[in-house]
């Protein structure tokens, strides 16, 4: 991943852009997180940078460094006990980040500040789709 969506420089959001949804897709949700913490050599957990919520079907994408999230979008916490992008900065070694990307079949509730797990425990069973991207950043 370029550094400007890093700790390393900017931590911006980087621009996503998304087409195709399945038929019925009511509102998606976002998962940023990197399975490879602390050590990509011995990882412990995974560890989440974004979670956003209930992004409107309409929606083809997400621009760079966004300040004003689509409307109806809800936003969870990530690892840093924030809401909002929290880009990599991995202590040891080259780290995966996953961005994910899920269509459901219904728009969740305000779940107000939830956890990613909150929010994957409300997604059960409305899962249409889901797509992701992968990027790799080492610290300079």
């Amino acid at each position: 991943m370029p550094s400007l969506y890093t700790c390393d420089d900017k931590d911006l959001s980087p621009q996503l852009s998304w087409n195709g949804l399945p038929e019925g897709t009511a509102c998606l949700v976002l998962i940023v997180d990197d399975p490879d913490a602390p050590d990509p050599a011995a990882p412990k957990m995974t560890w989440v940078h974004w979670v956003l919520y209930n992004l409107p079907a309409t929606a083809s994408g997400l621009p760079e460094a966004v300040s004003q999230l689509p409307d109806g979008t809800l936003e969870g916490v990530n690892d840093w006990g924030r809401t909002g992008y929290g880009g990599p900065c991995p202590p040891i070694g080259r780290h995966r980040y996953f961005f994910k990307l899920y269509a459901l079949d219904t728009t969740l509730p305000d779940l107000g500040k939830p956890t990613k797990a909150q929010v994957v425990d409300a997604m059960g069973g409305h899962i249409l789709g889901m797509t992701e991207l992968m990027g790799t950043y080492q610290k300079r």
